[in-house]
């Protein structure tokens, strides 16, 4: 479109186009207008077929990583994962009741981050199997964007 306008490409500028409109996204939708035009245009995409059945658990999945929501993730654990004697750093998302034929047993949900912090894999542990680090949800979070590097020398216990 640049070239079409300005008769020759120029380097770089649909990479500060792109950044101008994410600023004025943001900019955008951190006043009431803006929350309002967000709004309507998530009523407006939840109207595609295909779309309306992923877009909330995504909203969710991104929504849990913002500022605003410091609740998403309760705490900062190790569990058993992927195999017994291998632990990994994980943050526990809820807690529920399981009935089994044995009884009720207390469980926990853990979001086990794979790649990067968004994808991860979500387990339901016995309570009991779960290990407190007593680290704050940033630190978990550093440690896993450091690849460990930002892990303590000793775990405080909780």
């Amino acid at each position: 479109m640049y070239e079409r306008i300005l008769g020759r490409p120029v380097p770089g500028l649909g990479f500060l186009t792109a950044a101008v409109i994410i600023l004025l996204m943001g900019t955008i939708a951190r006043n009431v207008v803006g929350r309002r035009v967000l709004a309507w245009g998530d009523k407006l995409l939840l109207r595609v077929p295909i779309y309306r059945r992923l877009y909330p658990s995504v909203k969710m999945l991104i929504d849990s990583f913002s500022p605003e929501r410091r609740s998403a993730f309760r705490a900062v654990v190790l569990v058993e994962h992927p195999r017994a004697g291998e632990y990994a750093f994980g943050f526990v998302t809820s807690q529920l009741l399981l009935d089994t034929p044995h009884g009720k047993r207390d469980m926990v949900t853990v979001f086990i981050p794979t790649n990067n912090l968004y994808l991860g894999d979500v387990v339901v542990v016995p309570r009991e199997d779960v290990i407190a680090t007593g680290l704050t949800v940033e630190e978990g979070i550093r440690i896993i964007l450091s690849a460990g590097n930002a892990t303590p020398p000793r775990l405080p216990r909780a």
